[in-house]
């Protein structure tokens, strides 16, 4: 291996990061990077970059700012010391709120029929209502991840979430097709914020051991509304009740999880509740020197502002080969779950003649099998993971081992296509496609919780940027891949449609390996991935389990 950079270990009763404390316990000492910590003083540094090198300061810099205000091992303000109990309150309501966005994403598949009567528009269009709404997804994370980090997740969450219920509101009034379609853009736009926010959210509130549990639940709900979306819309359809009423369910959920919002959840964002502290220690004191370092942005220009909010997302995601791939492998996988909801009606509904209502049902064993693979994140992974976290204590673990369980979904995910493809004949028991979709509920639960988990692990300062960029390449295949679904099965059939999808997911099957191997090599020449790649310490590991470590591989 080369040579690693110098490393400061500063004791834990020191400065401690409030953003790099999102992954390492505060009990632990920190680490710094000089070469990846630093900066070259240019404008575009971000402030992600800002704060890394100002709350991880080295012993030179830690006596020329006495004066920089920070959280005290047990301080109550700090989001980790919160309440347990609180804590994960907080987790379910991130977790609810992406329900809320995805659950409303395809709750109008339910009703297709009835929209295209109503408004007279053909197939293509009707799809539009959920390929529009997914395309907002593209759109939103440019403005809410970036904004939380200067303005904090909680104004973020309050003034998204009140602007899109009212857009809930407009699309059950609709009245005219181009004002239905305006409606679904606009709405997806501003339910895009927790798809990067609630996750950053649990990265404020939990240490790795415990924080690897929560994203396995929070994993689950961005594929537990596109399940449970056609299954309300269905049975609305069929029970004579008018479609507006797929819009007003999805209003009252979004206005009960604003209510939420408002009453239940505060800052969560530690830098932004530093400026809080510091204000309130500049007017109790009277000294004006006491600062904390997100103010440093009060003092930019707009342009660097908007540098910074709306290019700093796409300069991370095209300057990270790693970042490239896992978003490619994610986008993939998203828009097959999105393609389903055109494929599911041509193998159940024509070839099985299911009704509509039960069609709805169909969708539950990706439910169903994303509740499984959490389950065994949660019974065999995360354990292992916690021992690793002793083993390679008191450093981080590197990010390559949370791919591990990619390594076993990828290959699930690719047969399961194959499985529904080759059993979708009209022949064949429906239980066979419907068991075939519980595997790529399992599978894809895998893959995006060991994705979400690298992401945050290796791009530790831009974190929230580097999810925002993620996510608009994987809604926009969210809402591309259902605009042709129809015309490829149609053209295909169901199984040679799904084999193509099967060989494309068998392709990159060998991403996660790849990352292992490569992994620690990119991310020292990474300029967003701020911790270089960490052995086990000396003393805590033998020789044999140093030439097993991914890290030595390299």
């Amino acid at each position: 291996m080369s040579a690693a950079p110098a490393v400061h270990v500063l004791p834990a009763d020191k400065r401690v990061s409030t953003r790099k404390s999102a992954l390492i316990p505060s009990a632990t000492p920190t680490i710094v990077d000089d070469a990846s910590s630093r900066t070259d003083g240019n404008d575009n540094e971000s402030i992600n970059e800002r704060e890394g090198r100002e709350l991880y300061p080295g012993p030179d810099e830690q006596k020329t700012n006495p004066y920089l205000v920070e959280f005290g091992p047990d301080d109550k303000e700090n989001p980790k010391n919160w309440s347990r109990i609180y804590r994960w309150y907080l987790t379910m309501l991130g977790g609810l709120l992406v329900l809320n966005a995805t659950f409303a994403s395809s709750a109008p598949s339910g009703v297709a029929g009835n929209l295209m009567e109503y408004f007279t528009f053909s197939e293509e269009v009707a799809t539009l209502t959920i390929s529009l709404f997914v395309a907002g997804y593209c759109v939103g994370p440019l403005l809410w991840g970036p904004l939380s980090e200067s303005f904090g997740r909680r104004p973020i969450f309050i003034f998204a979430f009140i602007v899109y219920t009212g857009f809930q509101v407009g699309s059950a009034l609709s009245r005219n097709t181009a004002s239905i379609l305006i409606f679904r853009l606009l709405g997806g736009t501003f339910a895009a914020a927790p798809l990067t926010n609630s996750g950053a959210l649990i990265s404020d509130i939990w240490d790795p051991a415990t924080r690897g549990k929560a994203l396995a639940l929070f994993t689950l709900a961005p594929f537990a509304g596109p399940a449970l979306g056609p299954l309300v819309g269905g049975y609305i359809s069929v029970s004579g009740t008018s479609w507006r009423w797929v819009f007003w369910v999805s209003t009252i959920f979004a206005g009960v999880c604003t209510v939420l919002i408002v009453v239940t959840l505060p800052e969560t964002y530690a830098p932004k509740i530093l400026v809080q502290k510091a204000r309130r220690i500049r007017k109790e004191t009277g000294d004006s020197r006491y600062f904390a370092p997100l103010e440093d942005q009060e003092k930019e220009s707009f342009a660097k502002q908007l540098n910074r909010t709306i290019g700093r997302p796409f300069k991370v995601l095209f300057q990270e080969p790693m970042l490239i791939a896992i978003s490619l492998y994610m986008s993939f996988v998203y828009g097959c779950i999105y393609l389903l909801f055109e494929a599911y009606p041509i193998v159940f509904v024509e070839g099985h003649h299911m009704t509509v209502g039960s069609l709805g049902l169909t969708f539950l064993p990706i439910f169903l099998g994303g509740i499984c693979g959490v389950v065994i994140y949660l019974a065999i992974f995360n354990p292992r993971y916690v021992r690793l976290m002793e083993k390679f204590s008191p450093n981080p673990v590197p990010p390559e081992y949370r791919l591990e369980l990619a390594i076993l979904g990828a290959p699930i995910f690719a047969i399961s296509f194959f499985w529904f493809g080759w059993t979708s004949f009209p022949s064949v028991s429906y239980w066979a496609p419907l068991t075939a979709g519980f595997a790529i509920g399992v599978s894809t639960i895998m893959i995006f919780n060991a994705l979400f988990n690298y992401i945050i692990d290796a791009y530790l300062f831009v974190a929230a940027s580097a999810l925002s960029s993620s996510t608009v390449m994987r809604s926009s295949f969210g809402a591309a891949f259902p605009l042709f679904a129809t015309q490829m099965f149609d053209s295909l059939n169901p199984r040679w449609a799904s084999t193509l999808l099967g060989f494309v997911a068998l392709a990159m099957v060998p991403i996660p390996l790849i990352l292992i191997k490569f992994g620690p090599a990119l991310r020292r020449r990474s300029k967003h991935a701020p911790s270089r790649p960490l052995d086990p310490p000396a003393e805590v590991e033998s020789e044999e389990e140093k030439k097993k470590s991914p890290e030595t591989q390299v």
